[in-house]
């Protein structure tokens, strides 16, 4: 294996892929990332879903910088009680509705997808698991269980039991769910599937299966939410509402962070039968909590009337591209098909070319090749945007 070529393992750190992007960052702003050469990247997928506030945001930044002078790291979470972690749930459970009242921080997205798992075994006392064909809930074991691409689950076979795939907006097929089932786990709005945008009739068709069989019904919006669909929450367009929400990426401002909501009811399940539940050392950690409440401030102020103007404008420009086969979008969620996976390993690349100083950063999904991901901040201006669209447009044009 050429190890030495690689610009992690070379370092002494751990590679994800043979060819990284390697690109070596300076600082970043806005939707800028600029490089220790002198040259900047647009950032238009938001560290795939993270920065969805823009980098260097000021509301991140001050809690940040508050809470280094207070203390980090006191005690396990869920003895000690720290204003951080009491504001941020505030924060997040101002924007979402009854019965969700109560909130676990977490370290990850992947993490809050296992808690989710358990709790609902917890809740139900049962163990058959659904998810849906096409979903990624992340690469922990439990979380990569219930994902469904095969490709990436084969080397690490077995995984968890009882684990079955429902067909994705498929009505008929809900009909599967029964007084077995300890939960439905979805993705409200699918990333890695190409941001595949489910009917509504799907999803209350869910929503009412669980409801009538007493599973729970678990929404995975680690990806699209907070504001990335055009609303806080991606749920919020399609009139349900989920027994447990899980959250990551963008939750906490840029710093690690995921959790997961649900009822005081429902969570307060982890204190006994056994105690000590689910368990976290660095969970809730004050830091990552201060980066949440400047992210849920930041979504608090947010025009998502300027937030879909912008993007429709990237929208109706790039449908009408000639490389551009077809675009699927929800709020600034944005997938952009093009005729094969050769024209977007073209496009990301032709991107990164910065020889006039700037370029702009698409990617790849996972499940995909024939498309790539657009997710850019929630915060960008207008000019912001028309540089971004422009910088998108002339990669089209070019290498295409």
């Amino acid at each position: 294996m050429p190890y030495a070529d690689n610009p992690f393992l070379s370092r002494g750190l751990a590679a994800t892929t043979l060819h990284p992007l390697g690109l070596e960052v300076s600082h970043a702003q806005g939707p800028w990332i600029h490089l220790s050469d002198g040259t900047r990247l647009f950032d238009a997928i938001s560290g795939i879903g993270v920065t969805n506030f823009g980098h260097g945001n000021e509301a991140v930044k001050g809690h940040l910088k508050a809470q280094l002078d207070r203390h980090l790291h006191t005690m396990v979470y869920g003895e000690f009680l720290q204003d951080a972690q009491t504001q941020a749930s505030a924060l997040l459970r101002a924007t979402l509705p009854d019965p969700l009242d109560a909130v676990y921080f977490l370290n990850s997205g992947a993490e809050a997808i296992d808690a989710a798992l358990k709790l609902a075994r917890r809740v139900t006392g049962r163990s058959r698991l659904m998810a849906v064909t096409g979903s990624y809930h992340g690469n922990t074991m439990g979380s990569l269980s219930v994902s469904a691409n095969e490709s990436r689950k084969a080397a690490y076979r077995p995984l968890l039991p009882e684990v079955e795939f429902l067909e994705w907006n498929d009505v008929a097929d809900a009909a599967r769910i029964d007084d077995s089932v300890a939960c439905v786990l979805v993705e409200t709005v699918q990333g890695d599937a190409g941001v595949r945008i489910p009917s509504q009739d799907w999803l209350q068709t869910l929503r009412n299966a669980c409801s009538k069989v007493g599973a729970l019904l678990i929404l995975d919006e680690i990806q699209c939410g907070m504001g990335r669909t055009g609303k806080p929450w991606a749920f919020q367009h399609f009139g349900i509402v989920p027994d447990v929400l899980c959250m990551g990426k963008a939750l906490g401002g840029g710093m690690a962070m995921g959790g997961l909501a649900a009822s005081k009811a429902h969570l307060g399940l982890f204190a006994h039968g056994p105690s000590l539940g689910h368990i976290t050392t660095f969970g809730g950690h004050p830091m990552a909590c201060a980066g949440a409440i400047g992210a849920l401030e930041s979504l608090e102020k947010l025009d998502f009337a300027h937030v879909e103007r912008q993007n429709q404008l990237w929208q109706d420009a790039l449908e009408g591209h000639p490389a551009v086969r077809t675009v699927r979008r929800l709020g600034a969620f944005i997938a952009v098909e093009l005729e094969a996976a050769e024209a977007v390993q073209k496009a990301v690349e032709a991107g990164l070319d910065r020889s006039d100083g700037e370029g702009v950063l698409l990617f790849w999904f996972l499940s995909v090749p024939h498309a790539f991901r657009l997710a850019p901040p929630l915060t960008c201006s207008e000019e912001e945007m028309a540089d971004g669209l422009q910088l998108i447009l002339n990669v089209l044009d070019h290498a295409v």
